[in-house]
């Protein structure tokens, strides 16, 4: 009889096996459900730049872009299909695309509601103009590691060119030293290619304006001449100090405080001006961001000097009533860490109803600054005009006035569309297309 029982108990352990991963694959779609509604009742839809789109006839929802994804709660199954279940979370890996081992999903750029202006450019990193080549945020780009790699390989793509090493030109001038320019740069040096690197800031470009203490999330990367860089998650200024370690250590060149100021064709190459120098060269890659101008507000007062577009140190405001405008992860880690200041009274104000772009850590230190009485929301509304000692604003339909001391605006930067388009590269407005 014992015999007989242990025979059927090996029988039924891969049934009951097979029925218990069943009911947990259950217990975690349900649960991927309910984010899936959360997300969406608190207007979460949209991702803030390059994101999965997921085709159904594709997907055999097994799961692989799931465990790809360094984020670990963006995407989930929903209905035996992956899903973007935290859409605001998204933010750019691309890992679960090359996870996929059935070609179902595709990384696109803007969304049905919110378009996103990209400049046309292809496989290699080549735009529609042959030569010029673009890595990093200006083409949409915006995580470091991902900057990183779209900057080095870009190098790749411009060694291989007819005419490099020819002549008494260059063979590239890279305009911008923040992470994709400053890896171009260890490129270029890396394949003894005859270059010069322009900054018109610091090293770092869109970094070195964090706001000072600012966690940067990034991943491992590879750096040319370097090799691996192990970082997960580092703050700007132990970020900077690595590159400019990096950048003494390698003895790359870097012409800081150097602004370009126009690009002209020359047959097979190009002519770079700065305020400085004019420089004759193969090639040219724009590593320049997208946040080099910033999106004003176009309002009464905004001339002001007491509004700027960026924080640097949350203790310069300490003891002063701030207004931050904006809805951003920049806007809601300015707000949070001034309010962290002694004696500062901390406004924000944003067009729409929750803040959809913002990572969900920023978004608990809002909700948490709030609930603790040292921050106030004004959701949603709009600035109508800033006055001296004051800021007049529209917020659900009513008629708002604060009192004011300083006004930061973390609006995003605007697309240089009008120099792209004089150098001829043609600039798309993505609405969820690749």
């Amino acid at each position: 009889m014992g015999v007989m029982m242990l025979k059927w108990f090996f029988y039924l352990l891969p049934v009951l096996a097979v029925i218990g991963f069943w009911q947990l694959r259950q217990l975690r779609q349900r649960k991927n459900l309910a984010r899936l509604r959360n997300a969406r009742e608190a207007g979460l839809t949209e991702p803030a730049s390059l994101h999965p789109i997921i085709s159904e006839q594709s997907c055999m929802g097994c799961g692989a872009c799931v465990h790809a994804c360094p984020e670990g709660d963006v995407l989930g199954l929903v209905g035996g299909r992956a899903a973007l279940i935290n859409p605001t979370h998204c933010i750019g890996h691309g890992a679960c695309r090359k996870a996929c081992p059935f070609d179902a999903i595709t990384l696109v750029f803007g969304t049905a509601k919110r378009g996103l202006d990209i400049p046309h450019v292809n496989d290699n990193f080549e735009t529609n103009v042959p030569g010029i080549f673009i890595a990093g945020e200006l083409g949409g780009m915006g995580l470091i590691r991902n900057a990183v790699e779209q900057g080095r390989q870009a190098m790749d793509s411009i060694a291989r060119l007819d005419g490099i090493g020819k002549g008494d030109r260059l063979d590239v001038v890279i305009i911008g030293a923040g992470p994709a320019g400053f890896a171009a740069t260890l490129a270029a040096k890396e394949k003894k290619l005859r270059y010069v690197t322009l900054e018109q800031e610091s090293l770092g470009g869109t970094v070195f304006g964090f706001p000072r203490g600012k966690i940067v999330m990034t991943a491992p990367v590879k750096l040319p001449i370097v090799g691996p860089i192990k970082v997960r998650e580092t703050t700007k200024e132990a970020l900077l100090e690595l590159w400019r370690k990096v950048e003494q250590d390698t003895g790359v060149k870097i012409g800081y405080r150097e602004r370009m100021e126009d690009i002209v064709a020359l047959g097979d190459g190009f002519s770079v001006k700065t305020a400085k120098a004019t420089y004759k060269t193969r090639a040219v890659l724009l590593a320049i961001g997208r946040r080099g101008t910033p999106r004003k507000l176009g309002v009464p007062g905004e001339e002001l000097p007491k509004v700027v577009y960026s924080l640097i140190d949350p203790e310069q405001y300490r003891g002063q009533r701030v207004l931050v405008v904006g809805g951003g992860d920049s806007a809601l880690e300015a707000a949070t860490s001034i309010a962290e200041q002694p004696d500062t009274t901390v406004t924000m104000s944003y067009r729409s109803e929750a803040f959809s772009r913002a990572k969900e850590k920023n978004r608990d230190k809002v909700a948490k600054a709030e609930a603790a009485g040292r921050l106030r929301l004004l959701l949603p509304s709009n600035v109508k005009e800033i006055t001296q000692g004051q800021v007049h604003l529209e917020c659900a339909g009513e008629s708002v006035t604060v009192d004011n001391d300083a006004v930061i605006v973390c609006a995003g930067g605007v697309l240089p569309t009008p120099f792209l388009k004089q150098i001829g590269i043609r600039v798309e407005t993505k609405y969820g297309t690749a």
